[in-house]
């Protein structure tokens, strides 16, 4: 049965030119699993490097004092495998904004082939009460340098 209207649409593959933040990173040989390729588990933390190397950012400071930033969702869709060695590149983007959370949409690349998609959700929360508050607009104002449309 050939009937298109059942077909899925193929997903794009992100570029690392949809990215506005980029960050170098290497898989290291700790990185392996069994099967001589980087194990996924090592794939968030490639993620975080991306997300950290961007909010650190000194031209971004998204800092407030008396909150923070935790992650509360994190979705992966591993496309291809990394081996050791290896240069790769993390492509890091915000998606959207909510009340006290924003999206983050982010690729690895290896030789400008993507690796692996990622999207994570932050929520602003206050350190004394640890509870989840609203997103400070100098933060999303900060965070809007590095919005993007979608990616992949």
């Amino acid at each position: 049965m050939n009937d298109q209207s059942t077909e899925r649409p193929k997903k794009v593959s992100p570029q690392l030119t949809d990215f506005p933040h980029r960050v170098a990173e290497i898989v290291r040989f700790g990185d392996l699993d069994p099967q001589g390729h980087a194990n996924q588990a090592v794939f968030l933390t490639y993620f975080e490097s991306g997300r950290v190397a961007m909010f650190r950012n000194p031209d971004l400071g998204i800092g407030v004092p008396g909150l923070t930033f935790v992650m509360v969702r994190m979705e992966v869709d591993y496309m291809r495998e990394l081996h050791w060695p290896a240069a790769i590149e993390i492509g890091t983007g915000v998606l959207e904004f909510g009340r006290s959370s924003f999206k983050v949409a982010q690729a690895i690349f290896r030789d400008g082939a993507c690796a692996a998609m990622g999207r994570a959700t932050l929520v602003c929360m206050d350190k004394t009460t640890r509870k989840a508050t609203p997103l400070p607009e100098a933060a999303i104002e900060r965070l809007s340098k590095w919005k993007i449309q979608s990616a992949g």
